[in-house]
Parts: structure tokens; sequence; C-alpha cells
């Protein structure tokens, strides 16, 4: 049996995260492969960023934006970039990889999807990634029985998932149709799902392991706005997963998120997910 610890941030800036204290978290932590978003950075910048490691990497089309990666202590065997339809902005936003661990063969995701703006572009780009998304997930459900997809989200699926969720019902993150889609995902698959905002589809059978292994409790959150005492004061949203198919996800132990100890030792706005799978 292999252990493999996957591991999955939004960096905010890969050179950021760097200078601000990355790799004093990277050091200590023990991950075979990590998944990244919002590096906003070029394959060179990502390279210089994260050396003697695997890199594999999604840019956006806009210098400066999104932008997705995986890093590796072994390279993949496989790479895949984007959710394959053409009216989608995925590019910088989804990347998959398939690694072979003595000789088991498992997909890990790294994806980030739009943050969104209700009645905006911004968010009838979330709309139609979600959708694409949503046509991707089953897809992979079939194809790799042993998969995982891990990144910033940008979606709170449950009242659980967000400390001040009564203010939010309306905002982007938490509209109950953006939540619906994480109902459908995390519905038992082929089973007819009635979701949060009344609407009914097909559940796909992916797991969520955070909330699988944290339980029925408030977060654990993984990120806080810059703004005012959030963070000290643990006001924050669990938009960051790990979701599985069902066989990898049996197989998934020591969820944790890696809070740091005060606000002035963070590096990003948002907090590592690490997860261990026994393959």
């Amino acid at each position: 049996m292999s252990a493999l610890r996957l591991a999955s941030v939004n960096v905010n800036g890969i050179r950021a995260a760097v200078r601000n204290g990355m790799h004093g978290w990277l050091a200590d932590a023990g991950v075979d492969i990590l998944t990244l978003q919002e590096v906003r950075a070029t394959a060179a910048d990502l390279a210089l960023a994260l050396p003697d490691w695997h890199l594999e990497n999604d840019e956006s089309h806009t210098k400066g934006r999104s932008g997705v990666a995986i890093a590796s202590r072994v390279a993949p065997i496989a790479v895949r970039k984007g959710l394959g339809d053409a009216r989608v902005d995925s590019a910088g936003r989804w990347i998959e990889a398939d690694f072979e661990i003595d000789g088991t063969v498992v997909c890990v995701v790294s994806a980030y999807v739009h943050s969104g703006e209700v009645d905006t572009p911004k968010q009838d780009a979330k709309w139609l990634f979600l959708d694409a998304m949503t046509i991707r997930l089953n897809e992979l459900a079939v194809e790799r029985p042993l998969a995982v997809v891990t990144g910033d989200l940008n979606v709170g699926h449950r009242e659980l998932d967000i400390r001040n969720w009564k203010g939010n019902v309306k905002r982007a993150g938490f509209l109950p149709r953006e939540r619906a889609y994480f109902d459908r995902f995390m519905g038992e698959r082929g089973a007819e799902v009635t979701a949060v905002d009344g609407s009914v589809g097909t559940g796909l059978g992916w797991i969520d392991i955070g909330r699988t292994h944290a339980g029925e409790v408030e977060g654990p959150y993984t990120w806080w706005s810059q703004r005012g005492k959030a963070f000290d004061n643990d006001t924050g949203w669990r938009i960051d997963y790990h979701i599985a198919t069902p066989a990898l996800a049996a197989l998934a132990s020591g969820y944790h998120v890696v809070r740091a100890a005060a606000y002035d030792e963070r590096w990003s706005d948002h907090a590592p997910v690490v997860a261990d799978y026994a393959l």
C-alpha cells in the first residue's frame, strides 16, 4: 500500500506566496502532489518558484489572472487542460493529470471556478463553467474510478460552509442556484436530486472529503476576507475542496485545513487543504 499526500491551495499569486513564506510550510508538509489555483504567472515563473518539482500548468488568456497548476514529486503519465467547451473560458481554470503510483492510476484535477458577480457577465461565465464542469464530472466518474477534483470552487455548498450565511444568500458564492450544482455533484449517482433552489436533476456521486471527515460542524473554513477582522474572528468561507469518486474517497484520511496561527503569518488569503490517500 502506498500513501499519497495531496494538498490544494489558492496561492493568490505564486510569486507573492513564495515571498510571504509558502516554502516554510511546504518544507515540512510532506506533500506528494500539490495543486495550485490563482497562480497568476507563467510556466517560467512557476519553475523559479517551485524548483525540483514536476510542474504542469494552464495559464489564463489574460496575463496576471487566474492560472492553475499541479506540482508533483513524480511526473504524470498524462495531462489534459480545459473543459473542452469553446463557449467556456476554462483557460487557467482546469487541469487534469493522471499519476501511476505503484501500478495504481489516480487522476488529480486542479480547478478554479469563477468567483462571479450577480447579474453581470462574470456570473454568466460562472454558470457556463459550472455547466461544463457538470458534464466533465459525469465523464470523469466513468473514465477514472480513482479521481479527485481539488481547488477553489468558489461556492459554499451548505450553511455550515459560511459563517455569515444569512447575509450572503443573494451574493455570488452562496446563491441557491450555485449551491444546487453542488447538491447534484454530491448527490447519489444516478438518483433524482431535488436541490436547494427547488430544481431537480441527477446526482453524480462525488464525495466531499472535507465535509465527510469534519462532520456536521461549522467550517472548517478555507478563505477569509482581507477586510476587517474576518480572519481573527474566523468569519470565513469553506470554498476550497477535495471532491473524490467514491472509490478514492474510501481511501482518504487525515483531512485538515492548514489555518495560519495568526493573520500576519498567512502567505495567502486561502489556507491549504490537505488529505492522505492510502492507495
